[in-house]
């Protein structure tokens, strides 16, 4: 039945909307954009704004849930049942991986030399201490009889990532188990949330369990997860602070909606007086975006530009969402309702969360016996024009001063480093551990000729990665050409982790740090496969062959990640099977 009530008239300056039934005439740029691929939704535009500002999430077939028996009452709870357990039980196998064996090897491997002891002392006194340079060797044979060095330790990254590590070393002692616990339970627990974050993204259960799926077989996930290193620490604040981003956005665009006026059919309309002044009131989910940034940048200063990304996204969110309601100005509604509030909302909290982080180091003496640099502005700043600020805050900004020249002077060469360009092709990846057992030792089998390799290196599941890059590529064609704001918020986050790292080419940095965006990375790769699998009204021969091409694909990025197993954790294997996985020269 069709409605003949008239609508409201238009607010001053608000757009006309079409007649009912006909589509929008494409403006100028879109029509050149269509000489490239550009192609808008089929038909016209959806006459209920609120399905367009909330999305509903995507529901399998009545005909799959018949032939499984299912009621659809059954199917209905059943389908909300999995909305959980299908990412729980994803990352209750990445779990397992993760912490098999944790402990082994029983060394201390590549940078957990620093971190570890770091955390050790951190934990215990608050900041970090100065440790002898042949004190590992005893660590390993017994902690128990180590002490802790009284003189502070100058270091050159924040505390967060430190007083995490601690946690697990202060739970379960000081041993690799120990300071590789908490990493490995931020490994799984990103895991999940990146199958959250997938399904809310994707509206798809099933594509949000394929991202974290692909996540828990990643070979560079898996060995930072199983390292005591500052770089997962960070990755996990970022996904969080990401999933926060997407919470918000949901929250903010369903109040957008319920403000809107209602047709005599039921349908939400658009109205540009409400899209341009409605205030959005508080929003949680950005504030805890913003402490979860905070807890990102005091784990490693990259967190920051990750805060300027994310920032930056998340008020284009808001202004799509405001002309999605039918603002004639969003950018300026956006700017005038929205930025200063966002603002306040993520980057004073971030900086405050920083600040308090150091609470260890700011708490501990002034006279020599507290952390480094704790007494700077006593001895050395007591005629500054600052004075007025408190003795702390001027000695951590001196701190904060010379860590900074320490990292962009930092360009002395490393076996392992690498440029930026070669990490998604994984041209360069790390070694943490090596060691040759002679057979019949250290797992080396007796009936070998010769000598095993045993080995832990952070290289990516190479399939994953390679196929990840063209899954870049489609999701900046898909950002650019068809307006996908999924496609672009992995964009942001991916240029988050990678972009900022070209502005330092002289500088020593490693592959490992591309940990950040892997996630990422995972949802380009689970976004690929759903367009693989073609939209719900394809053909059955085109579903059924999409299928299959995707069904392949994550196979072989499976079997991938089995093959590279033993060396992702350490097992000793014959040295020929070694060298067959050093696919490139680049690997040794």
């Amino acid at each position: 039945m069709t409605s003949t009530a008239t609508p409201p008239p238009s607010p001053a300056g608000a757009p006309t909307a079409p007649p009912a039934g006909r589509a929008e005439e494409p403006s100028p740029w879109l029509r050149r954009l269509r000489g490239f691929g550009y192609a808008p939704p089929a038909g016209a535009r959806p006459a209920d704004v609120r399905a367009r500002l909330v999305p509903p999430y995507a529901r399998p077939s009545g005909q799959l849930w018949a032939a499984l028996g299912f009621s659809p009452a059954a199917a209905a709870v059943w389908q909300r049942v999995m909305a959980w357990s299908g990412p729980i039980a994803v990352a209750l196998v990445a779990g397992v991986m993760r912490f098999w064996q944790l402990g082994s090897p029983k060394a201390v491997i590549f940078d957990e030399t620093y971190y570890a002891k770091d955390a050790w002392a951190t934990i215990r006194q608050g900041y970090e201490a100065s440790w002898p340079k042949d004190i590992d060797k005893s660590i390993l044979a017994n902690p128990d009889g180590v002490s802790l060095p009284a003189d502070p330790g100058y270091v050159v990254h924040p505390p967060v990532g430190k007083w995490v590590i601690g946690l697990g070393e202060w739970m379960f002692g000081f041993d690799p188990f120990g300071w590789r616990f908490m990493t490995a339970v931020l490994g799984t627990l990103s895991v999940l949330l990146l199958c959250r974050i997938g399904r809310r993204l994707f509206r798809s259960t099933f594509l949000g369990c394929l991202a974290g799926g692909l996540l828990a077989v990643d070979g560079l996930h898996l060995v930072m997860s199983r390292a005591a290193l500052l770089d997962l620490v960070l990755m996990f604040f970022v996904l969080a602070a990401f999933g926060a981003l997407l919470v918000d956005r949901d929250r903010a665009r369903e109040r957008l909606a319920a403000a809107l006026p209602v047709d005599a059919e039921g349908r939400t309309r658009p109205d540009a007086v409400i899209a341009e002044t409605l205030r959005l009131g508080v929003r949680p989910y950005r504030i805890l975006a913003g402490v979860c940034l905070g807890l990102a940048f005091g784990t490693k200063w990259n967190g920051l530009i990750t805060l300027a990304f994310f920032g930056i996204l998340t008020v284009l969110w808001d202004a799509a969402a405001r002309r999605t309601a039918g603002a004639a100005a969003p950018y300026a509604a956006m700017l005038r309702r929205d930025a200063l509030p966002g603002f306040v909302s993520t980057v004073p909290v971030a900086v405050a969360v920083y600040v308090a982080s150091w609470l260890g180091w700011i708490l501990s003496p002034d006279d020599g016996r507290g952390g480094y640099f704790r007494d700077w502005a006593a001895k050395q700043d007591r005629s500054s024009s600052l004075s007025f600020l408190p003795e702390w805050l001027r000695s951590l900004w001196h701190y904060e001063t010379e860590v900074y020249n320490f990292h962009v002077g930092l360009t002395s060469g490393h076996t392992y480093d690498s440029n930026p360009w070669s990490w998604l092709v994984v041209g360069r990846p790390v070694s943490y551990f090596y060691e040759s057992p002679e057979p019949g030792a250290d797992g080396c089998p007796a009936t070998e000729a010769g000598k095993c390799a045993r080995e832990v290196l952070a290289l990516g599941t190479p399939l994953l990665w390679w196929a990840g890059c063209f899954a870049l590529l489609y999701v900046l064609w898909r950002w650019f050409f068809r307006r996908d704001w999924r496609a672009g918020a992995i964009a942001c986050a991916v240029g988050a982790g990678l972009l900022p790292w070209f502005n330092y080419q002289e500088r020593t940095i490693f592959y490992f740090y591309a940990v950040v965006f892997v996630p990422y990375l995972c949802l380009a790769l689970a976004m690929t496969v759903g367009a693989l699998l073609g939209p719900r009204n394809s053909t059955e021969r085109r579903r059924t062959l999409g299928a299959v091409a995707a069904g392949v694909l994550v196979l072989l990025i499976i079997w991938n990640f089995i093959y590279f197993w033993p060396i992702y954790t350490g097992q000793a294997i014959p040295m020929d099977s070694w060298r067959s996985r050093m696919w490139l020269d680049t690997w040794v």
